[in-house]
């Protein structure tokens, strides 16, 4: 709606994880610097964690796009799965068929059979599973099982664990001792520092079409950084939501007032629903900020 009103090809504030918008702030260079570092050296167990919406998911996207052609992956994005449930959607995202297989032990051994041809082909096996915090305590001892599929010099598939803040209270559990023994990595990402959060909205301007990248004025962005804490998917919600009240408004260029009215529908929102539900339900149903504020303020 907005894109021709500024000079964009396309929407640059969308928050599916897209690598072509992604922004490597000092951290996010550091968490990469960490995932690349695992993957070449055949960690067991890797773990990132973050708040909601500081680009985990995206941050695994671009470790992929890094790598890419040069290791098999399977990214399980809901783990709340049953366990047997879980082991056949790896499969078949590894491109192994065990949909007809009747035990979790005859998956295993397909598994396993797989992942011993990708050793001999030289080819690393990564597993990747988003918000690992709701893992159960059993799938998340099957997983680290998983790890035990191994040759006489190295093992045969990598896990990498993405989850929020609460992952690390979980694993610092005495229960998964075991596990915890096998993380070789381990890093928390943070929300973005202002100057990094200006870097970043104009990276995403740039990648969207956009000639000019000063579309907000400097209180205005300011404001962006004090509402969002830093956090680039709230950073995304309050811009997309910014620029479409700028433009019913006719306004070149976003000011301070504009951040605070089309922040106005997230704070109603966040008493409806909360500011972290807001973020999941946005991301699930793709849904604009302000499209999202008047279906739910009107329920």
């Amino acid at each position: 709606m907005y894109t021709g009103f500024y000079g964009l090809r396309e929407k640059p504030f969308e928050i599916t994880p897209d690598v072509r918008f992604m922004y490597l702030g000092e951290d996010h260079k550091e968490a990469l610097a960490h995932l690349i570092y695992a993957v070449r050296e055949n960690r067991s167990f890797t773990v990132i964690t973050g708040e909601v919406g500081t680009g985990k998911t995206l941050l695994a996207k671009t470790l992929l796009s890094r790598f890419e052609g040069e290791i098999r992956t399977a990214h399980v994005f809901n783990p709340k799965l049953e366990p047997m449930d879980f082991l056949q959607y790896v499969c078949g995202d590894l491109g192994i068929a065990a949909d007809d297989a009747r035990t979790k032990g005859q998956v295993i051994a397909r598994l396993h059979r797989f992942l011993l041809e990708c050793y001999e082909k030289n080819e690393k096996v990564v597993l990747i599973i988003d918000e690992a915090q709701a893992l159960d305590p059993e799938l998340l001892e099957e997983v680290r099982l998983l790890t035990n599929l191994e040759t006489a010099k190295s093992k045969l598939l990598q896990v990498i664990l993405l989850g929020q803040p609460e992952l690390d209270r979980i694993l610092a559990d005495q229960k998964y001792r075991q596990l915890k023994q096998r993380i070789g990595i381990r890093y928390k990402l943070r929300p973005l520092q202002f100057e990094e959060m200006i870097r970043y909205i104009e990276k995403r301007l740039r990648t969207a079409g956009a000639v000019r990248t000063d579309l907000f004025e400097e209180p205005a962005l300011k404001e962006i950084h004090r509402i969002s804490g830093g956090i680039p998917r709230m950073i995304n919600l309050i811009c997309d939501g910014a620029l479409l009240a700028g433009f019913v408004g006719g306004a070149k260029r976003v000011n301070r007032k504009i951040v605070l009215d089309a922040a106005g529908d997230l704070d109603h929102l966040e008493h409806k629903v909360g500011s972290l539900d807001l973020i999941r339900w946005a991301a699930v149903f793709s849904l604009p900020l302000i499209g999202l504020g008047t279906m739910l303020l009107r329920a």
